[in-house]
């Protein structure tokens, strides 16, 4: 806002894309705009006052990175704007590019609203699934089969247990909640579901510790293989990845971590991240790896090959149940 303000002039619209609590756009940004252009913030309120301002709108992205099939022009876009007009020169706009068509949403706050509920409920239903594995876990059921068999009901939301990072669905929930908190309402369950999915890069540590001190594996100055390290499958975007959480956690424990993801390379994520990436792992050096990333490049490796880098006496833990329960010795 500070970057652009100086710029605009009269009757201009400025368009947000970026996922923000309800209100954020006219609450926070506008007063910004105003102060820095010296014009009027036009509404619907007060169109017909204000002689001289700017618009706004609101098109929350949907992108899905990684995703070749549902790209930026084939997912629906929500337009919203500050006045009706300024609505149809927003939703003209995204039409002219955007092939699956366009929803006016009837204000910003609706559209900023609607955007930041999709990634929370998707972060609580997942965090609903991990906390259904914990708890399978110590029942001693197969999560994967549960979750098949209960699939079969047309109404079933068929998710499974994971770590939920990237810059959307692992923050998202935390601008809602913010807001909601600041109006005076506490959201438990979004909150207990933001704390759920935040620990199971701990779950996962801990877990595959315990099935190497049970193979007599010591824990200590062990060597432990992370295949993946971005925060979803065939993408290379490293934003908030909870892989990291699985590799402090073994750290502590003394583990040396060695990280193998080709979808990404040391420069791009040394300034963030300080861990052991490696071009290629080598043979019978590891005592355990830890499937953390779906990519395709692990699929294609086969559980074979995979076991071909491990020592004689190791642990395959497989966070994406990439490979079927028998080939593994742990997964969430």
């Amino acid at each position: 806002c500070e970057t652009i303000a100086p710029f605009l002039s009269d009757q201009n619209i400025v368009i947000f894309e970026s996922t923000v609590y309800p209100g954020a756009t006219e609450e926070y940004c506008v007063p910004i705009l105003e102060g820095e252009s010296g014009l009027s913030f036009i509404n619907s309120e007060n169109e017909d006052q204000v002689s001289e301002g700017f618009y706004c709108g609101y098109s929350p992205e949907r992108i899905n990175p990684g995703d070749k099939e549902r790209t930026l022009t084939d997912i629906k876009k929500v337009t919203s704007a500050s006045t009706l007009d300024s609505l149809e020169i927003v939703d003209n706009l995204y039409n002219t590019i955007i092939k699956a068509g366009t929803v006016k949403a009837s204000s910003i706050k609706i559209a900023e609203a609607a955007k930041v509920i999709e990634n929370t409920q998707r972060d609580v239903n997942i965090a609903l699934i991990n906390e259904f594995s914990l708890i399978f876990k110590r029942l001693s059921i197969d999560t994967e089969e549960i979750l098949e068999v209960a699939s079969t009901k047309w109404n079933f939301i068929h998710l499974k247990p994971g770590l939920v990072g990237g810059h959307c669905i692992g923050v998202d929930p935390y601008y809602l909640a913010h807001k909601a908190i600041s109006s005076g309402y506490y959201p438990k369950l979004i909150l207990s579901g933001r704390e759920t999915n935040n620990k199971m890069g701990k779950v996962v540590a801990d877990e595959v510790m315990t099935i190497m001190a049970r193979k007599n594996i010591s824990i200590l100055n062990s060597k432990v293989l992370l295949l993946g390290f971005t925060f979803k499958e065939n993408c290379p975007d490293v934003r908030n990845t909870k892989v990291i959480d699985i590799i402090d956690h073994l750290e502590d424990y003394g583990c040396n971590v060695d990280v193998y993801d080709p979808m990404i390379n040391l420069e791009d994520i040394q300034d963030e991240y300080e861990i052991n990436l490696i071009s290629e792992p080598k043979e019978n050096t590891y005592d355990a790896a830890i499937l953390a990333v779906s990519h395709q490049d692990f699929i294609d490796m086969g559980i074979n090959k995979i076991s071909n880098l491990l020592k004689e006496n190791n642990v395959i833990y497989d966070v994406k149940y990439l490979f079927d329960i028998n080939e593994v010795d742990g997964r969430l």
